[in-house]
């Protein structure tokens, strides 16, 4: 069997999801030579909160545990799979070929082996008997449908962009997939361990047509399968003891949609609830004192950054993009909207994303970015020579959790201070997550507080994100030579090389100030003394985490 992707119907732009880490070419793809996260405290210098790997594992099983989320996902459609509601579900019930480990490696999924054996091919060897919940047993072309979703224009993925240079999919097996390159493409290997790469039945998800996603099954494999789904309230996840791998602890895992803040904590701190990832910054403190769990922290590869929407207006005047920058209190921020869990910064992409880099190509990222102290004399002139005093501006705010609120209110605040007029426009949680994916929601809107994650570690997942037409290019800003360089860095597959060129690209967006950095953020995690076992770093987006989750007694 051979598929070729679709062409895009003219005048309509491919959406995807930024690049990702890139792998040096090997025979054998089975952890990639990407470094993980920093040791334990490596991001906690002068602040109070110490990263780790994982929570001490489960000492037995458990019949259920509930989960704190703040917000419901639109769909669990894995095409759409692209803010932190519908990973964190997804994870646990649908599978990729490729998967994350807790310490952010690159491990087999579906696929038990991958391999290059030329920069323009890759092979996907799959295992043997895994099951889809429907009963079914996994075979090529259901990898060749899966991820030939992706590639549909008409389905308007949210990841298409990683399968821009695809030339082919071609089931070259019963259990074999090899994937032909229009041209080198260091980071589609990658995005194989990602929602990119989950593999679904072609019969479950063409049974469920139009429905595929809001109802009934999801047709995969993962430890877990979709249970009742009462709209509004919760979403029930079911033990799926034919899986191919370890079984999982909990019989059941029932997440609690808890979109006010206070709700989540006071349903952690009462048991009502017996954890959560994403913890208000405000419930630190209480969490932390409560004795009834243990708040943990962990490799988060998030900033918390204002993403700039709109350059029609007064932001498109780079000057006014730079005030605003120099006019930012990130410390203050840090203390009261991160309750000093997090460290302040001026570069897009975080620390840990470099890890892999030599000193000499660190240096060149990070040295010659703008300073992260005020400087609102040099911003009032920049707004002056600009032509914006008195000139308003939108930024959308909502009640998540007082990171996002407490950033809105600190853009307005230093608008205020060098002559513009900042609104703030307050939305509901499931609102704030539709301005990721829909352009009608981010009408009017032209910034709004995003923390960004990167979808594995390296600098290009977040810096390919303001190459014309890319996903996350909400403003439409466009550099050809910006263009360019990412391409260049895209298709190069010698590690230091490519790094050497993100780093130009770091020094490109941060002169422009496509967003305006603020701070790096670890990932919170609560556990109370009931369960343990989930892991403390972000992986939980891309690996079946729940299913660790046990007996801590």
């Amino acid at each position: 069997m051979h598929t070729t992707p679709p062409r895009p119907r003219p005048g309509r732009r491919r959406a995807g999801r930024p690049a990702l880490l890139a792998a040096a070419l090997s025979a054998v793809l089975l952890v990639p030579a990407c470094a993980g996260p920093p040791g334990t405290g490596a991001s906690g210098a002068g602040t109070d909160f110490r990263l780790s790997a994982s929570t001490p594992r489960a000492k037995g099983p458990i019949d259920s545990f509930t989960w704190a989320l703040y917000a419901e996902p639109p769909t669990l459609d894995y095409i759409s799979a692209f803010d932190y509601p519908q990973n964190m579900i997804l994870s646990n019930v649908c599978e990729s070929l490729m998967r994350w480990t807790p310490d952010l490696k690159l491990a087999p999924g579906l696929a038990r082996k991958a391999s290059n054996p030329d920069p323009l091919t890759w092979v996907y060897d799959l295992r043997d008997g895994v099951r889809f919940h429907d009963g079914r047993v996994m075979t090529a072309d259901d990898v060749l449908f899966s991820l030939g979703r992706q590639m549909n224009p008409h389905n308007g993925a949210a990841w298409a962009q990683v399968f821009e240079n695809v030339a082919s999919l071609d089931r070259t097996g019963p259990l074999q997939v090899t994937v032909k390159l229009k041209r080198p493409d260091s980071q589609f290997p990658q995005y194989m361990a990602t929602a990119a790469g989950v593999v679904a039945s072609r019969s479950g998800v063409g049974a469920a047509g139009r429905d595929y996603g809001t109802s009934g099954g999801l047709a995969c494999t993962g430890p877990y399968e979709l249970g009742k789904w009462d709209k509004g309230q919760s979403i029930e996840l079911r033990r799926f003891d034919r899986y191919w791998g370890t079984k999982a602890k909990s019989v059941r895992a029932v997440f609690r949609f808890l979109s006010d803040s206070s709700a989540r904590t006071k349903a952690m701190l009462s048991g009502e609830v017996d954890g959560g990832y994403l913890i208000p910054t405000e419930s630190y403190g209480a969490l932390r004192s409560s004795g009834v769990g243990t708040l943990h922290f962990g490799e988060g590869l998030s900033t918390v950054n204002v993403n700039v929407t709109n350059m029609r207006g007064p932001l498109g005047d780079v000057r006014v993009r730079r005030a605003l920058s120099l006019a930012l209190d990130r410390r203050g921020f840090l203390k009261t909207g991160l309750s000093g869990a997090g460290t302040v910064t001026n570069s897009l992409t975080t620390k840990a994303a470099w890890a892999a880099a030599p000193e000499s190509v660190r240096r060149a990222a990070f040295d010659r970015l703008p300073s992260v102290e005020p400087n609102l004399g040099r911003a009032r002139k920049l707004i002056k020579e600009a032509g914006a005093t008195g000139k308003t501006l939108t930024v959308a705010t909502s009640s998540i959790g007082q990171d996002v609120s407490l950033l809105a209110t600190a853009v307005q605040a230093a608008g205020s201070e060098i002559g513009l007029d900042i609104k703030l426009k307050t939305v509901a949680p499931n609102a704030f997550t539709a301005l990721f994916t829909d352009p009608q929601a981010r009408k009017g809107i032209d910034m709004f507080p995003e923390t960004y994650y990167d979808s594995i570690t390296d600098p290009l997942d977040l810096l390919s994100n303001f190459r014309t037409g890319a996903y996350q290019n909400f403003a439409g800003y466009s550099d050809r030579s910006y263009d360019r360089l990412v391409d260049r860095a895209r298709a190069t597959y010698d590690r230091v090389e490519r790094l050497t060129k993100e780093a130009e690209l770091q020094r490109k967006a941060a002169d422009q100030v496509l967003w305006i950095p603020v701070a790096e953020w670890p990932t919170a995690l609560f556990l109370n003394k009931r369960i343990t076992g989930a892991p403390t770093t972000i992986s939980y987006l891309y690996s079946p985490w729940a299913a660790r989750i046990g007996a801590a007694r």
